[in-house]
């Protein structure tokens, strides 16, 4: 049932399913803007025009169209929705930022809500993403535990994330920037795996992240939330909007503070790092007329992580007498996007970050700025059959740091040379509905690069529907990436191994080709769904970090042969009305490049054949509480090693496991308990060699026979243990 009430210009309004609210529900007004359901199923928009065109669209229900004809007088009008499938009827804009909805898109797009990411008990993106089938968050340090993520077994550095479609996660950010976002932040995420729309560049190799952040028209007025663990992993976060007329503002401000100390596997070192991080974010709205916007948002991050052994602290920053990370991480951010207001729908985007680090990795001091800007033009328009889409962009880039990455040497003395570089580009696209059953979207991007020219990243989508609800999709683009290593190799930074360049390196190319099927069975009291697809990226001039022919050292060179990434995604999700929801997944992901000089192939490091996630939730009748359990699990994964290790190349198989008790209040108030990491399981051997983090007893042939050094690079699961958890939210309408 929708219950509607019009006063004037605005719409306001509850969506319910059952009698429930349907939280998060998508509403599609005159096919041009939508507008997103709150937690508790209310929305409200600003219309001038006299008859109103809806699509309401809700996860779990049969999508529903009606026409409303405006009067200024109240009126209440319901509809009754069905239970249906899952998702296919959500509205996504990360096919080209035109909103459609998720079954119509030629692009495979997956859309998890906050409700979703919540069922682990996390706070931060960084966490609750290990919930997405191929999608794997990588801890790189076991000292200050940075970590990138991962899809389909390829690196971070070939992942994507962009905020509202803007490009603010990179570089320099990373390392540290991609554990700074907060759920709170977030309205939905889309993940595609693969290739992607020509908007995106040439460097989402693996895939695409897009953060959707929440819109000030359909946010609550009031929220907030505070958690904590038996390891004081303490979060908290308020936010709060108001309205002025046609403006509308929304605030926030969150912070992480980390201060126990723990070694629970008595190596001498923190298992978790201190920390201190507080974000906030303000945006800003402006509705106009026929639905044009204006909107802008800020956000800026402070954050001091602090690891090593346990007698470590801020005071002994670059000391050689006990071995400790810290890092200072200052990073402030800003997007833009502005339809302008002309009969043709043209779109103006910017986005611009600036991201400082002063950090100490035991006695090496590394500090660096990195600024990048992004900004783009580009033009919409639908004739027909035939929606076409054109612009141009830019993307500007500045690093400097204190290394010899932004140093020339003459005769005279070593001068600073920050990078600069400044890379425009065009891009076309046209989808074209052939047919009722079939969709074709094909694309062209082309951007110069200052030392390796023209850059072309073609694109082809094609979408068949076989049946009702049955949709089969074949993806197909080429990727172009050039290697940063002082922004993505953390293993050089932690101060146990030095990065060796043995050669001008080569930008990295890859052709990537996906090929996804999805299906739905429903009937009145529940659904089944399931995803299944297959992927293969090939790489020319990969380049491959070498940690086994020496121990201190990482070689970097391009490969003389060929790297690959293939394998296939399975993922089910099962449903029933008694309250019992089932969601699993399994990935295979073979990683692995072959070498030409020696005619070997090897297994990529940190990349797991095999790698699966389950959610599992249970609502009890009658009641407000439902259960969450979730996990994850890993096969082996080959690991960096030294000479004559002692420790296994390949971990073993293990798993995470979380489960979380959850309690709503009529009054907008949620409180929720659990426990995460269930089982206990932590690595073995994390640090060789911890009570010598300086190296300054390597050459003893009686302790060390075998010649081992200080490595922090070991690693294959979080170091913190079981602990339990509590926290509290509240929403306010």
């Amino acid at each position: 049932m929708v219950s509607i009430t019009m006063h004037g210009q605005c719409i306001k309004g509850i969506i319910l399913l059952d009698g429930k609210p349907a939280s998060y529900s998508t509403i599609l007004i005159d096919k041009q803007l939508n507008t997103i359901a709150d937690e508790n199923g209310y929305f409200s928009f600003i219309t001038d025009t006299g008859s109103i065109s809806l699509k309401i669209r809700y996860t779990g229900a049969i999508p529903k169209d009606t026409i409303i004809h405006y009067t200024n007088t109240t009126c209440q009008i319901e509809i009754n929705l069905q239970p249906d499938i899952r998702q296919l009827h959500e509205v996504v804009i990360s096919d080209g930022w035109k909103e459609v909805e998720r079954s119509s898109s030629p692009i495979n797009i997956e859309i998890y809500r906050p409700d979703f990411l919540h069922k682990n008990g996390s706070q931060q993106l960084f966490e609750s993403i290990q919930l997405i089938n191929g999608v794997r968050p990588q801890i790189n340090c076991n000292v200050c535990q940075a970590g990138d993520i991962h899809i389909n077994g390829m690196e971070g550095p070939y992942t994507m994330v962009t905020m509202d479609g803007m490009p603010l996660v990179s570089g320099l950010g990373t390392v540290y920037g991609l554990m700074g976002i907060p759920l709170s932040l977030i309205e939905r995420i889309e993940v595609i795996k693969g290739p992607a729309s020509t908007l995106f560049g040439s460097e989402a190799m693996a895939g695409v992240i897009n953060i959707i952040t929440k819109n000030p028209r359909t946010a609550p007025r009031f929220s907030f939330q505070a958690s904590s663990s038996t390891w004081l992993e303490n979060t908290a976060d308020l936010s709060g909007k108001f309205t002025l007329g046609k403006h509308k503002f929304m605030g926030n401000i969150s912070g992480q503070f980390q201060p126990l100390a723990i070694d629970h596997n008595h190596d001498g070192f923190i298992d978790q790092v201190k920390l201190f991080q507080v974000s906030s974010w303000v945006k800003y709205q402006l509705e106009r007329k026929q639905h044009r916007t204006f909107q802008t948002m800020i956000r800026y991050i402070h954050e001091d992580r602090l690891g090593g052994q346990m007698h470590y602290t801020h005071a002994l920053r670059g000391s050689d007498s006990i071995y400790g990370e810290s890092i200072y991480t200052r990073r402030g951010e800003w997007l833009m996007h502005y339809q302008l207001p002309i009969q043709e729908k043209i779109h103006f985007q910017s986005s611009y970050n600036i991201h400082y680090q002063d950090s100490w990795y035991g006695n090496s001091p590394y500090k660096a700025v990195q600024q990048i800007l992004f900004h783009q033009l580009y033009w919409q328009k639908t004739i027909g059959k035939h929606e076409l889409l054109a612009g141009i962009a830019g993307r500007w880039n500045y690093y400097d740091d204190n290394t010899t990455a932004t140093a020339d040497e003459d005769s005279l003395q070593i001068m600073n040379n920050p990078h600069r570089v400044y890379m425009p580009g065009i891009y076309f696209q046209h989808l074209w509905n052939i047919h009722a059953a079939h969709t074709l979207q094909y694309g062209m991007r082309l951007e110069y690069h200052p030392e390796h020219g023209v850059i072309y990243s073609p694109r082809l989508n094609y979408k068949v529907t076989l049946k009702n609800n049955h949709h089969l999709r074949l993806n197909f683009g080429k990727g172009f990436r050039v290697v940063n290593l002082f922004t993505e190799e953390h293993a050089a930074l932690s101060g146990s191994r030095q990065v060796v360049l043995q050669e001008k390196l080569r930008p990295e190319e890859s052709l990537n080709a996906t090929l996804h099927y999805e299906g739905v069975l429903s009937w009145k009291k529940g659904f089944f769904r399931v995803d299944a697809g297959i992927f293969y990226t090939y790489f020319f001039n990969q380049i491959i970090p070498d940690y086994d022919s020496d121990p201190d050292l990482i070689i970097y060179r391009n490969l003389d042969g060929y790297g690959h990434s293939r394998g296939a995604n399975l993922q089910a999700e099962f449903q029933l009305d008694l309250g019992l929801t089932l969601r699993t997944g399994i990935t295979l992901a073979d990683a692995s490049v072959f070498n030409n000089i020696n005619n070997s192939s090897r297994q990529l490091i940190h990349a797991p054949l095999w790698s699966g996630n389950w959610v599992i939730s249970y609502y009890i009748p009658k009641t407000s509480m439902w259960l969450d359990f979730s996990g994850i699990w890993n096969g082996p994964m080959r690991l960096p090693i030294q000479p004559n290790d002692f420790r296994p190349e390949y971990s073993p198989w293990f798993s995470i496991a979380n489960i979380q008790l959850n309690y709503s209040f009529k009054n907008g108030i949620y409180i929720y308990a659990g426990a995460k990491n269930l089982f206990n399981f932590i690595p073995k051997h994390p640090i060789l060699r911890p009570h010598d983090p300086f190296d300054q007893w390597v050459n003893d042939p009686i302790n060390n026979p075998q010649g081992y050094t200080f490595d922090t690079s070991y690693n294959y699961a979080p170091l913190q243990g079981v602990r339990a958890f509590a926290g509290i939210r509240y929403v306010f309408k």
